[in-house]
C-alpha cells in the first residue's frame, strides 16, 4: 500500500508564498501519479495539480484557478512532490491533500474519484 504524507501546511499573508510537500513510500511505482487537492467546508474537494513521479518527460496538471501562481515539481527519485504556491489569496485556505494512483489523463486528474491512496492533509491559511 502506498503511504503519503504532507508537510509545509502553515499560515501565510496574501500575496506570498508557501510551499507543500508530499512524501511516498510504499509501493510508490505502482502510484505514478502524485496530485494535489483542497478542501474547504461544505464544498467538494477539488485538483489543484498533479505530476507523473517517473520518466523525464515533462507531464503536470493544474487547475485553471492556480496556473501560473502555483508550481509542482518532484526529485529525481520521484518520491517527494512540492507544491509551491505563490501570490497567495484568501481563496487558497483549505486543507490541502496529497493523492496517488497508477495513471490520469488530462480529463480525469483533477476529480478525486480518479485517485485511489490519500494523505491525511496539512492546513493552508492565508490571511489578508
Amino acid at each position: 500500500e502506498v503511504q503519503l504524507v504532507e508537510s509545509g501546511g502553515g499560515s501565510a499573508q496574501a500575496g506570498g508564498s508557501l510551499t507543500l510537500s508530499c512524501k511516498a513510500s510504499g509501493y510508490d511505482w505502482s502510484s505514478r501519479y502524485i496530485g494535489w487537492f483542497r478542501q474547504v467546508p461544505g464544498k467538494e474537494r477539488e485538483g489543484v495539480a498533479a505530476i507523473y513521479r517517473g520518466g523525464s518527460v515533462p507531464l503536470s496538471f493544474y487547475s485553471d484557478s492556480v496556473k501560473g501562481r502555483f508550481t509542482i515539481s518532484k526529485d529525481s527519485a520521484g518520491n517527494t512532490v512540492t507544491l509551491k504556491m505563490d501570490s497567495l489569496g484568501p481563496d487558497a485556505t483549505a486543507m490541502y491533500y496529497c493523492a496517488a494512483v497508477s495513471i490520469v489523463t488530462e480529463d480525469t486528474w483533477s476529480q478525486p474519484r480518479a485517485w485511489l491512496y490519500w494523505g491525511q492533509g496539512t492546513r493552508v491559511t492565508v490571511s489578508t
